[in-house]
């Protein structure tokens, strides 16, 4: 086991051990040990799955051929973890520490990297890893789970939702989306039985042993709820008619898939048939675009968006 780590911990392709360099690591932790002893062991290793090559000449040792996750891996998962905006910075620390530790000591300096992104803020909430295990335990064995809702005040301080009343859902599904966790439920009793929370602002999450309600996952497909539903925010379905610059084209199959059905309507212009969420997440999102996308119908999505134009006109004057 200690030849093992010793390996493990200190070789690759280039960083190799000579037999005397393993029997000197040995006697570091106090474990005496000779040639034949060390060559036995490695053929244990090896016998066992563990992959230790030998390079013969003057420069020769032995070395951990290759491993569960290689170097270029280990740096992919390595940028994921900084440049997500669901882990805090000290969880991230942790994170790398452990994916340092499946490589040698010489190539786990290649992953001391930085990524830097636009826009990215750092999650607030530490204990959103352990909702997500909650949640997943209690998605597969069919149960419900309780937990608290909060926002955060302008200190920094959680602002309870309900009066810190606890919530007990039904869990459908996990969502990713725009680098956050999200988790659809479905609660009958209620006008819109289904809804989504954000998981980093869930406390205290809890698997109960109350079975899961009941919901038709026939007719209700995960996916298109989801597509519908811009910025995670509920809001009612419509079916619009929208029209685009035909600069546009790659934003709108972005947004709405690449099997959208796109109508040239003249003037440079297209136009598009979509089920949207009636939001003002999907209504900033065509604000965005200007002048080059506009809702044709139906009149009161138009009328929706009017109004908000003259809100934000009330507030910055003419």
């Amino acid at each position: 086991m200690y030849i093992a780590r010793i390996l493990t911990e200190r070789t690759d392709e280039g960083n190799v051990l000579t037999a005397q360099g393993i029997i000197d690591a040995l006697a570091a932790y106090g474990i005496p040990a000779n040639r034949k002893s060390v060559y036995d062991d490695i053929e244990a290793l090896r016998q066992s799955g563990m992959d230790i090559m030998h390079r013969h000449g003057k420069d020769g040792g032995y070395f951990v051929a290759s491993r569960d996750f290689e170097l270029p891996e280990l740096k992919l998962l390595v940028d994921a973890v900084q440049s997500s905006c669901l882990v805090t910075g000290k969880k991230g620390r942790e994170l790398i520490r452990k994916l340092s530790k499946l490589t040698s000591a010489d190539q786990a300096k290649q992953l001391n990297r930085q990524v830097y992104i636009s826009g990215c803020a750092s999650a607030l909430n530490e204990t959103v890893y352990y909702s997500i295990d909650a949640i997943h335990a209690a998605i597969n064995a069919g149960k419900k789970i309780s937990f608290k809702y909060f926002g955060y005040s302008t200190k920094k301080e959680r602002i309870y939702r309900k009066e810190a009343k606890t919530y007990v859902r039904t869990p459908i599904a996990m969502c990713w989306n725009e680098d956050k966790y999200y988790l659809l439920t479905y609660s009958p009793g209620f006008d819109d039985p289904y809804a989504t929370y954000r998981v980093d602002r869930m406390e205290t999450v809890k698997a109960l042993d109350e079975c899961a309600d009941a919901f038709d996952r026939v007719s209700f497909n995960v996916a298109e709820f989801i597509r519908k539903t811009f910025g995670m925010y509920s809001g009612e379905t419509v079916s619009a008619r929208l029209a685009f610059h035909e600069s546009l084209v790659c934003v709108v199959l972005d947004q709405f898939g690449n099997g959208t059905a796109m109508t040239e309507i003249g003037g440079g212009r297209f136009a598009v048939n979509v089920e949207v969420s009636a939001s003002p997440v999907f209504l900033g999102w065509m604000f965005q675009l200007g002048g080059k996308a506009e809702i044709l119908a139906p009149e009161s999505f138009r009328a929706a968006m009017c109004e908000m134009i003259a809100s934000g006109r009330s507030v910055y004057g003419d």
